[in-house]
């Protein structure tokens, strides 16, 4: 006997027989997927508030749980006296947690670039004006650095010279003058940060050069008083003249030789015992022509070589030392010693 309850199960041909029904879409985007693609703004607007129609959104009202133990119910933080503790958390600080900070920096932080001379701008500038005053200063006077140079060798039996200076012409060897005491402050600059170290009490790294370099002003000034005083005294006024001719000259020269060392080192890292020597060979050259000017002269007629020895000396070694000597003093006393 048939139970009544039974109901045959439909078969596959029944199954396939059924009527199809489409999922109700769960986003607006299915919605839009679901128009065909020349639909309208206005069209697909009407289809999206045909299947979501906007509820009312109901907040919940369960108390908030994350708040400090032993504190009770929580207070509203747009109250005025709240306390501190209570606006401040973990993420009070995180840029992530604030869109409005900027966002945090990942990774690990590079090796800073030491400071040098060579990644300086206003020391780069100042080193290709230079460049360029030497440039221009030799295709104006060259003729007159020639002659100048024959002269500083030539042996005259007068008294009087030759050699005739016109105003641009002195203000060129000045001007030179001048970039000979900002090379050789520089290269002693040089000189102290690979001797002692680059930490000083200064704030800035352009003080310690800017005081060597009026060191060094004050160096050639007070030669070239020393030397007109003792010469227009003991020796006349003309032979002053002529050696005072000589003293610009070779100082000028002294400039321009050591200012190929001074970028060498500053933009192609030259060894700096390299650029020591070099200097010294040229400061002893240097010393070496300014006895013999020194010789011709004002001791060269009565054969005086005990005198020039203690002129020189006098004049020049002894200047020589105490800048030395002053320099290393006034770096001693303004770097950090730790």
């Amino acid at each position: 006997m048939q139970d009544s309850i039974f109901i045959e199960p439909p078969g596959i041909v029944s199954i396939d027989l059924m009527p199809k029904t489409s999922a109700r879409p769960q986003t607006p985007y299915q919605v839009l997927r679901s128009l065909p693609k020349d639909a309208t703004p206005a069209q697909q607007d009407s289809a999206i508030q045909a299947w979501f129609s906007p509820n009312e959104i109901h907040y919940s009202e369960q108390p908030d749980t994350l708040h400090l133990p032993g504190e009770g119910i929580p207070r509203d933080l747009k109250e005025v006296n709240l306390p501190q503790y209570y606006r401040e958390s973990f993420f009070s600080n995180d840029t992530l947690f604030h869109s409005e900070h900027g966002g945090a920096r990942y990774g690990v932080a590079g090796d800073p670039i030491p400071e040098s001379l060579s990644n300086d701008s206003t020391v780069t500038g100042i080193l290709i004006l230079c460049f360029l005053i030497i440039t221009f200063a030799f295709s104006r006077i060259s003729g007159f650095f020639m002659r100048q140079a024959k002269d500083f060798f030539y042996i005259q039996k007068g008294e009087h010279s030759s050699m005739t200076e016109t105003g641009s012409e002195i203000k060129m060897q000045l001007v030179i003058m001048g970039i000979t005491c900002l090379t050789c402050a520089i290269l002693y600059y040089l000189y102290t940060i690979y001797k002692v170290g680059d930490t000083f009490i200064f704030s800035s790294e352009y003080v310690l050069p800017g005081i060597i370099f009026l060191i060094m002003v004050g160096y050639f000034v007070a030669k070239y008083l020393l030397y007109t005083i003792v010469n227009s005294i003991l020796l006349g006024k003309t032979g002053n003249k002529k050696f005072i001719t000589s003293f610009i000259f070779l100082s000028s020269v002294e400039g321009v030789l050591l200012f190929p060392a001074l970028l060498l080192q500053t933009y192609f890292q030259f060894p700096i015992q390299n650029v020591a020597y070099y200097c010294f060979g040229v400061v002893i050259l240097i010393k070496i022509l300014t006895f013999y000017k020194t010789y011709i002269i004002f001791f060269r007629q009565n054969a005086l070589y005990l005198q020039n020895i203690l002129y020189f000396c006098a004049l020049e070694m002894v200047p020589l030392l105490s800048l030395w000597g002053g320099l290393a003093v006034i770096v001693n006393q303004v770097r950090v010693i730790f």
